[in-house]
């Protein structure tokens, strides 16, 4: 079993994520039958759909509509109302949003919560359930369909176990997964417009099928695809493909980092119709306290992410040599090199422009008919005043700081003590 896995691995998995698939895949122990079955059966019964019953118009919308109360009882449920009370629901809200969760056919909603809490109590470490670690392939359903000797970190629901709701679905679970995920959306195409057959097919089976790989993409491709754009230490990602497949809980990295936040886009342009729909249950009394991290730490965040990338960038980029590791030149020695390559002086820093004369966009002449003196007055307007990608430039022909810092005509001007600092740090000259 764990080889012929691997042997189907590089058809189907791109290089990065094959080499954490093969290397941290772990040992089957079992299969999960019924999961396996779930996710067989549902899309071949949906595949026969389409190639034998006609999709009406009637049971098509029905089944939009059906898909969205599944991913809304997953996402704004199971998800941010459970596990991590992100807000407040009303009884109605929460009866809607747990039979949602049902019709998923995901598991209770006390274990998909206690999964999810240690998912993000042991994110991408051995303990986590889903760790990305183990590979794109384990994570969007390995999981799920294998038995191992992996075990998920310890989570606290206790505040779900006294909820006397969240107890009643899951003692109840598999009956009223077979009501909700299979014979309602069968048996309201069927009694009211007489569609039996595409309701099976199509608001069962290929709802349930797209709902599946919708919400474990949350799982999969929300922790590789995409940027970082408040963390970078962990593989939760953010991007808009995420988003829109999953009902606006693509903005992982976000989430990741800000977890109680009923948010997962935090900019108003991002998209995440779960928000929407809790604003609007707010908006008609059905939610409240509505929990949302400050603002000014989510800025922070950010910021802290963008400087540490111009760092990066920063640090590719050549720079001037340090002030403090240049030579101290005395204004004689300056001049009389000055006669054997073009030097020139700009604001007390000596430098060598040899090389740079016969690009010079002023002609070769100013520099050649200035070397050995005192530039600055040029250099800052006196001919031109130049850009900051000249000051740059030049900043990088420096060859030694200038003994006082401007034109001493006699050696004898220089102070005593001047004299033995000049001599200690003209030993690397010009």
């Amino acid at each position: 079993m764990h080889s012929s896995i691997h042997s189907f691995l590089p058809d189907i998995l791109p290089p990065r994520i094959l080499t954490s698939a093969t290397s941290n895949f772990p040992r089957i122990r079992g299969i999960r039958w019924f999961n396996l079955a779930t996710f067989l059966i549902t899309p071949l019964i949906a595949v026969v759909g389409f190639l034998m019953v006609p999709l009406r118009g009637l049971t098509m919308w029905f089944s939009v509509l059906y898909y969205v109360f599944s991913m809304l009882g997953i996402t704004a449920g199971y998800h941010r109302l459970w596990s991590h009370r992100s807000y407040n629901a009303s009884l109605p809200l929460q009866w809607f949003l747990l039979l949602g969760g049902t019709s998923a056919v995901q598991g209770s909603c006390l274990w998909w919560s206690k999964s999810h809490r240690s998912h993000h109590r042991y994110t991408d470490t051995e303990l986590d359930p889903y760790n990305s670690n183990r590979g794109l392939l384990w994570t969007h359903l390995g999981w799920m369909i294998f038995k191992t000797d992996l075990r998920s970190g310890a989570a606290d629901v206790s505040d779900l176990r006294k909820d006397p709701l969240i107890r009643f679905q899951h003692q109840w679970y598999f009956s009223l997964l077979i009501i909700f995920g299979f014979v309602l959306p069968t048996a309201v195409p069927g009694f009211l417009w007489g569609d039996w057959l595409g309701g099976f097919c199509f608001a069962a089976a290929l709802r349930l099928t797209i709902a599946h790989h919708s919400t474990f993409c949350i799982n999969s491709i929300a922790h590789y695809l995409g940027s970082t754009p408040y963390d970078d230490r962990l593989t939760p990602r953010d991007h808009f493909l995420s988003a829109l497949l999953t009902m606006g809980e693509g903005y992982h990295n976000f989430h990741h980092q800000f977890p109680m936040d009923y948010r997962n886009a935090y900019l108003w342009y991002q998209y995440d119709p779960t928000k929407w729909f809790i604003a609007f249950c707010r908006l008609i009394g059905l939610a409240g306290q509505l929990r949302v991290f400050p603002s000014n730490e989510i800025t922070k965040g950010a910021l802290a992410m963008k400087l540490k990338k111009l760092k990066c960038v920063q640090d590719s980029v050549q720079w001037p040599t340090p002030v403090d590791e240049l030579p101290i030149i005395s204004w004689a020695s300056f001049q009389e090199e000055s006669k054997l390559r073009v030097l020139v002086l700009v604001s007390g820093f000596i430098h060598d422009v040899s090389s740079f004369t016969d690009r010079h966009p002023g002609g070769a002449s100013i520099l050649t008919q200035n070397s050995g003196k005192d530039m600055t007055t040029a250099f800052f307007g006196g001919i031109y005043r130049h850009s900051n990608a000249a000051h740059n430039l030049l900043s990088m022909m420096r060859v030694g700081v200038l003994a006082g810092g401007v034109e001493t005509p006699a050696e004898n001007t220089i102070p005593p003590s001047m004299h033995l600092y000049i001599a200690e740090r003209s030993r690397s000259t010009i």
